[in-house]
């Protein structure tokens, strides 16, 4: 068993707190993934697990265990450090075998891991190589395969892709998503990119200066926020947080482009959220043929056709709004719009930020 328990875990440098009160469970063959903006903490509780942090109070537990006075080396994981931390004298092949080499494992099931490993990475062609001769991309590579060698508790990865290209880093995190399920091992992974802990994680945890806002499903995260800040950390583009004022029946925003007929809305409620996804947007028409439940005509602000999909900034007075539009819809800028959204899909914020 390799789950990992945080149980009111606090961690101090001098004046700044990097992990707050943080208290939760990675399950035993897991995906978990932490995902945050910089300095939210992230970094740190991958330390505090691989014992390179001590915390300053509560208890860490892996596989049921109290860690917080075992070294390193006597936790059994593996680690990917986001500066990847190879050894620059060893060639890529050495580096994988080392932490093999170092456990006095047989030669003949050392070059059997790294022949698989290499193959599921493809890294074969490069082995010969010192890590000043590989790109970016190939010495990250490298240090997850230096990992993966291991038959470890649990991997810690720390933005373990961030340098590779576009088209190769959607390749190796459906990779790692397929190697951790063969495995069947418990992995923790750090990233700053929301695309890629959506794609990879079975639950996530959303950070904010040291402290987690909300651990769920990837897309439970996404359908119920449980705040305006962790409802806007998911989604591109963002969703719209938009003041609201309560109305005799309804809910207005973007000073009444938007009007939402529902009599359920929170009356608590100062702010909605409406996803791109599920704005939409009519031509605007004088005779009041325009979508039934929209309000005031907005502007359409800028065009963004990406293909698939289009994305529209609209303007209403000061508020600025984005749509996600199917294909490429024949809207021009400077077009007169209706909005309009679904009262099921709003989503609604009180005065502390929280939903409702």
């Amino acid at each position: 068993m390799a789950d990992i328990v945080f149980r009111n875990v606090t961690k101090r440098y001098g004046a700044t707190l990097a992990v707050d009160d943080a208290s939760f469970t990675v399950n035993d063959n897991e995906f978990f993934c932490f995902f945050g903006p910089p300095l939210s903490g992230k970094s740190t509780i991958l330390r505090l697990v691989l014992g390179l942090e001590v915390p300053d109070q509560g208890e860490i537990l892996i596989g049921g265990k109290p860690v917080n006075s075992v070294s390193p080396a006597k936790r059994n994981v593996a680690m990917v450090f986001q500066n990847l931390a190879l050894f620059p004298h060893m060639s890529a092949r050495d580096n994988v075998r080392f932490p093999l080499v170092e456990r006095k494992v047989a030669e003949a099931e050392i070059e059997k891991r790294l022949a698989d490993v290499a193959a599921k990475l493809h890294i074969g062609h490069i082995l010969h190589k010192p890590p000043a001769q590989l790109s970016g991309g190939e010495r990250q590579r490298v240090a997850i395969a230096r990992a993966l060698v291991r038959d470890p508790a649990a991997y810690l990865m720390d933005d373990p892709i961030s340098a590779l290209d576009a088209r190769l880093r959607e390749e190796t995190r459906v990779e790692l998503k397929r190697i951790q399920r063969e495995l069947g091992k418990t992995l923790i992974y750090v990233t700053h990119d929301q695309e890629e802990a959506m794609s990879v994680a079975d639950r996530m945890a959303i950070l904010e200066n040291g402290r987690i806002r909300q651990i769920g499903a990837p897309t439970e995260i996404y359908d119920r926020p449980a705040s305006a800040y962790v409802a806007r950390m998911l989604g591109s583009p963002m969703m719209n947080i938009l003041p609201s004022v309560r109305g005799a029946s309804r809910i207005e925003a973007a000073e009444g482009a938007i009007r939402i007929n529902d009599a359920k809305a929170p009356a608590e409620a100062i702010e909605i959220g409406l996803r791109p996804e599920d704005l939409k947007v009519r031509p605007w028409s004088d005779n009041g043929t325009a979508e039934e439940g929209s309000g005031r005509p907005a502007r359409v602000f800028e065009v963004e056709p990406l293909g698939g999909y289009t994305v529209v900034t609209l303007a209403a007075g000061q508020a600025r709004l984005r749509a996600l539009l199917r294909g490429q819809p024949d809207i021009r800028p400077d077009a007169m719009v209706a909005i309009s959204c679904e009262p099921a899909r709003v989503h609604y914020f009180g005065q502390d930020g929280g939903a409702l």
